[in-house]
């Protein structure tokens, strides 16, 4: 399993001969420019919420690439009225896909469109494939629901927001991870803009200090599990 960071909260990830593209809000990031949408390869896009932050080239890439958008019930249907592929989903479901098994589970946040349509409930997804098993937490508040993830699932790896003022901050996500039960976190959700600029030395060390390993990567590096 191979995961890429576009900037902000956008991933790529490949997996099981596939590619998914989470949250691509790509294009309207000036931090993101050296990132081509036209070269991404994307056989799925999930989609964690409906704000333009996270949905901004959703079209763009569905459009060229025809893949199938996974996210709740409301954003779904939002996007299959517009003729594009689309799978709903609702918190605690979870459906095998051709690359592994997609549980759609909960986050505390907002989420409409930035026309105004409903977004439905937010959410974050855990996802299991290739002997390895991610959950990509969305944007959301810590929340004692992380609890039940390991319950089902032993985590390789907690992508967590760790912006602070929308988002769970450093400390918060250091709790997370305790709760998930996983302590190599992947950030995001953070320097895009002024209200979530954190300082990368500090928060490494915060973690550090706690015996967990946080990444933060450059736009357009990956890692491999």
């Amino acid at each position: 399993m191979k995961i890429t960071f576009y900037g902000h909260a956008s991933l790529g990830i490949e997996v099981g001969g596939k590619n998914i593209i989470v949250d691509p809000f790509i294009t309207g990031n000036p931090k993101a420019a050296s990132i081509d949408i036209n070269t991404l390869a994307a056989d799925y896009i999930l989609l964690t919420h409906a704000h333009g932050d996270h949905i901004l080239d959703v079209e763009a890439i569905a459009t060229r690439t025809n893949a199938t958008i996974v996210s709740n019930a409301e954003i779904a249907s939002y996007y299959a009225k517009l003729g594009f592929n689309a799978h709903p989903m609702n918190h605690g479901g979870s459906w095998k896909f051709d690359f592994g098994k997609v549980k759609y589970v909960a986050a505390i946040h907002s989420s409409v469109f930035p026309d105004g349509s409903n977004g439905g409930n937010p959410g974050g997804f855990v996802i299991e494939g290739e002997h390895k098993n991610i959950y990509i937490a969305g944007d959301t508040a810590l929340t004692m629901d992380m609890k039940l993830i390991p319950m089902r699932t032993k985590l390789d790896l907690a992508i967590l927001p760790i912006g602070d003022n929308f988002t769970m901050d450093v400390e918060d996500a250091i709790i997370a991870s305790d709760f998930v039960d996983c302590d190599k976190v992947l950030g995001y959700h953070f320097d895009t803009f002024g209200y979530i600029e954190i300082d990368h030395t500090e928060a490494i060390r915060k973690f550090f200090d706690k015996g967990k390993d946080l990444m933060l990567l450059e736009i357009g590096d990956s890692i491999e599990l």
